[in-house]
């Protein structure tokens, strides 16, 4: 199938250096509430891409849960392919798309586990559905079919009847702590206005203009 002629020119709006915080976090929650004032589906989605020790990448899409100076956190199984691949090698990649705002945003950095108590204080404030849901999933594993969850579902919420789900000792955090981050804009004619903040050996961040 020829795709050819399926473009959009990129108008909305432009970035320039002079209207960018020099804290790239407040940059991006900045640029965050407005993907959520613009209604953009699933604004925390986030891809995000590792490598095994051998450099193959892998790429999949996970929600982000929350972020602050110290990174960006979301929660996996921690025996799951990307969860192997951080232990393997912890530089990993984020990338939001924001198509609404004709925006992306990408960071690279290093992940490591969130404590036990902080990934305790997310999964307490999870529907009680998605708790049982984090124990019935051998996450990337063959399984033969949609059954075999249903019945582990069932088999939970027998279990865990009587009180409180608690937190599986294999699911959990991780927060990736950035390195650099693009803040990139669409503009006409392709020549799309991208800057990247890069973190300076003393203090502070260095920001650079890209070309597209």
């Amino acid at each position: 199938m020829d795709i050819t002629e399926l473009r959009e020119e990129y108008t909305r709006s432009g970035l320039s250096l002079d209207n960018l915080n020099p804290d790239p976090m407040v940059q991006f929650e900045m640029w965050f509430c407005q993907a959520q004032e613009a209604n953009i589906p699933e604004p925390n989605a986030m891809s995000i891409a590792t490598t095994s020790a051998a450099g193959a990448p892998s790429l999949r899409t996970v929600l982000l849960k929350y972020f602050d100076n110290k990174g960006f956190v979301f929660f996996t199984h921690y025996e799951s392919n990307k969860a192997r691949e951080i232990e393997e090698n912890p530089q990993v990649a984020l990338l939001f798309l924001w198509l609404g705002l004709q925006r992306q945003v990408i960071i690279k950095g290093q992940a490591e586990k969130i404590s036990k108590g902080e990934t305790l204080k997310y999964f307490m404030s999870r529907p009680r559905s998605s708790q049982l849901g984090a124990w019935c999933s051998s996450q990337s594993s063959i399984i033969s079919n949609r059954t075999i969850l249903e019945l582990k579902l069932d088999e939970m919420k027998r279990k865990f009847s009587n009180g409180k789900v608690p937190v599986p000792s294999f699911w959990g955090g991780y927060r990736v702590i950035l390195d650099s981050i693009e803040f990139w804009q669409g503009r006409p004619s392709r020549l799309h206005d991208r800057f990247q903040y890069t973190r300076r050996e003393t203090n502070g961040w260095q920001i650079d203009r890209l070309a597209p």
